[in-house]
């Protein structure tokens, strides 16, 4: 049952993402540019997504446990340190050179592009390379 919920939050995640434009490589581009021709569109996405995350995480501490999970898994590390810097750089440099980050490049691999698979592999690549250098 849990990798059925999984699997469907997944698709119905990849739809989000192709329909909100985050998997169209120029309108995230443009969205960086805001020196240039900017594209604002994808504001309202994150803007969106922050509400939501706003108003479901006030219901998390009321619940005893996850409906599918025997407990919370929730992040307990709170300092910003040297590794959590370089990744979030990584992250952005990767997003602002192709437009991708994990979540939109594994959605449009369905789009069949060369580019993107090449992408996902380096991207793949990558994380197996940090894990090894930085295990968590």
């Amino acid at each position: 049952m849990k990798a059925i919920v999984g699997l469907l939050c997944g698709i119905v995640f990849g739809i989000g993402l192709a329909m909100s434009g985050m998997t169209d490589t120029a309108k995230v581009l443009g969205f960086l540019d805001v020196s240039g021709n900017w594209i604002p569109d994808l504001a309202f996405v994150m803007g969106g997504a922050v509400l939501v995350t706003l108003i479901a995480f006030r219901f998390v501490p009321l619940m005893k446990r996850p409906l599918l999970n025997p407990r919370f898994t929730l992040p307990t590390v709170r300092v910003i340190d040297g590794r959590l810097l370089g990744g979030a750089a990584i992250f952005g440099i990767g997003w602002g050179v192709y437009g991708y980050c994990p979540g939109p490049a594994l959605s449009a691999l369905s789009y069949m592009d060369s580019k993107t698979g090449m992408f996902v592999i380096a991207m793949l690549v990558g994380m197996a390379l940090a894990n090894k250098v930085a295990p968590g």
